[in-house]
């Protein structure tokens, strides 16, 4: 089995799995906030395979930036898909999708609204982190 086939095999029950030469592990955090603290932590992600719930632009810019070489995610946006690709990244889905909605599905997803216009990866992750940061504060 590859990498991106064992992350897949292991994704239930858990928001995402990364895998790396067979080895792998799961996350259960909401969002994207798994990929920003594994970031954070300067957690060596270059080479792993990922497989997520539900990948957007958000995600795919994090996933760009760690260093991952394949994602497959069960849903995924077609401007994840876009960014994906420009970046050499392999990836597969089983839903696509035109955008991905917020928790309440009343809008678009603010990690998404954080992103929408930015390309380079390093804005991004700046951006997202700052969001994050933002609505943890108004809880």
């Amino acid at each position: 089995m590859t990498d991106i086939d064992i992350a897949k095999a292991n994704l239930e029950g858990h928001s995402i799995c990364l895998c790396k030469d067979g080895d792998f592990f799961t996350d259960d955090g909401r969002g994207i906030s798994p990929m920003i603290r594994f970031i954070g932590e300067n957690r060596d992600l270059n080479g792993y395979s990922a497989a997520d719930i539900i990948v957007g632009k958000a995600a795919a810019m994090l996933f760009v930036r760690a260093g991952i070489v394949s994602v497959h995610g069960r849903t995924m946006s077609v401007s994840a898909r876009e960014f994906l690709e420009r970046h050499g990244i392999a990836c597969t889905f089983e839903t696509l999708t035109e955008r991905i909605i917020n928790r309440q599905g009343t809008d678009v997803c603010p990690m998404e609204k954080t992103v929408v216009e930015i390309e380079d990866v390093e804005d991004g992750y700046r951006a997202l982190k700052t969001r994050l940061e933002e609505m943890k504060n108004n809880k």
